[in-house]
């Protein structure tokens, strides 16, 4: 369980039923969770980015106007946070009357507010032999269970059932197969890979590639995908023979910069490389789209998230400090032709 899927499933156990969590119980949970950083000046730091990373993954909704941010101190926090309505549906029954299999008595303890048709469907996949089954994909375990194949990936995400001493995947003997990444191979088999974030980009840099010869592959991350397929690149790296340093170019936005993060903290979990940025691409996009960024949605990252831009990083909080946010096709095919016969580099 990542501390993204900790933190949700804490939030869950604190919303008592409720779709929209103050912003005093999104804090308490957050320091229930993490007591000893709760205390220190990285605190508000690291809950920001915990609420970022949910609502890129929809997992919570954040309020849009400025004046439903806390801003009295960096980063502002959103004054309350929203969970998906059909996460917290409220859940009469009386469950510590229930005889559970020993997978689910934690039930007996905790309010999970799943409903009961979902809860006694889980029960018997344990009373006819679940725990015998074989591996399958999360999809197929849960058309079988739920008779419905989307079901399970929602409960996963979206409920307080899975978790340290609650349920697993693998306790519902499946296991989640991430989406496949397009990609691209590259002649230079030693180079790096690239994941780009957006298809016209990816387009051009596959073209900039098959002349430049500078990557091994060139990997269309499919925006938001990426962070829940990091781990496909283990295929990628079996298909040229090997891991490679994993490169990143995205959109200068808040978006652009979590979705690198994140998958790169669940590639090093799965024992990938982690993900670094690609800092000429960038630094291409810095001077190609001076003066010609599109005004940002909601509240800029944070700066910590910036770090990950290294040299890169300090330009980028000016261009979000005035409100602004630039689309990585500022780099697109025109400029890379022009910059391969020109000198042909790509450092």
């Amino acid at each position: 369980m990542t501390p993204t899927d900790e933190f949700h499933r804490y939030l869950l156990d604190y919303s008592d039923g409720k779709v929209r969590l103050e912003l005093d119980v999104v804090r308490r949970a957050f320091q229930e969770m993490l007591p000893a950083l709760s205390a220190s000046p990285s605190a508000r730091s690291k809950l920001r980015e915990l609420l970022d990373v949910l609502q890129l993954e929809e997992r919570i909704e954040l309020p849009k106007g400025r004046d439903l941010w806390d801003a009295s101190a960096l980063p502002a926090l959103p004054r309350w946070v929203k969970l998906p309505r059909a996460t917290v549906a409220t859940e009469k029954a009386d469950l510590r009357a229930i005889p559970w299999a020993p997978e689910l008595r934690f039930l007996a303890t905790i309010r999970v507010f799943v409903p009961l048709a979902d809860l006694l469907k889980l029960q018997d996949f344990f009373a006819h032999g679940g725990r015998a089954q074989p591996l399958v994909p999360i999809k197929e375990r849960s058309l079988g269970i739920f008779g419905d194949e989307k079901r399970l990936d929602t409960l996963v995400r979206g409920s307080a059932l899975f978790g340290d001493g609650r349920l697993t995947p693998e306790t519902l003997r499946c296991f989640i197969v991430p989406e496949p990444l397009p990609w691209t191979p590259g002649q230079n088999s030693a180079g790096p890979i690239i994941i780009i974030e957006n298809a016209a980009t990816w387009h051009s840099y596959c073209r900039w590639n098959a002349e430049l010869n500078v990557f091994s592959a060139v990997v269309y991350g499919c925006g938001n995908r990426f962070m829940d397929s990091a781990t496909y690149l283990a295929e990628i790296f079996k298909s040229i023979g090997g891991q490679r340093c994993v490169l990143y170019f995205g959109d200068l936005d808040s978006q652009g910069l979590i979705i690198p993060q994140v998958a790169s903290t669940r590639a090093q979990v799965a024992g990938l490389p982690a993900v670094e940025p690609h800092l000429w691409s960038y630094r291409q996009l810095l001077t190609l789209g001076a003066g010609r960024g599109q005004p940002c949605d909601g509240e800029p990252p944070s700066s910590e998230h910036c770090d990950w831009l290294g040299e890169c990083a300090d330009p980028v909080r000016q261009l979000f400090a005035a409100g602004q946010r630039l689309a990585q096709e500022h780099v697109g095919w025109e400029f890379l032709r022009g910059q391969m016969q020109m000198n042909g580099t790509a450092a």
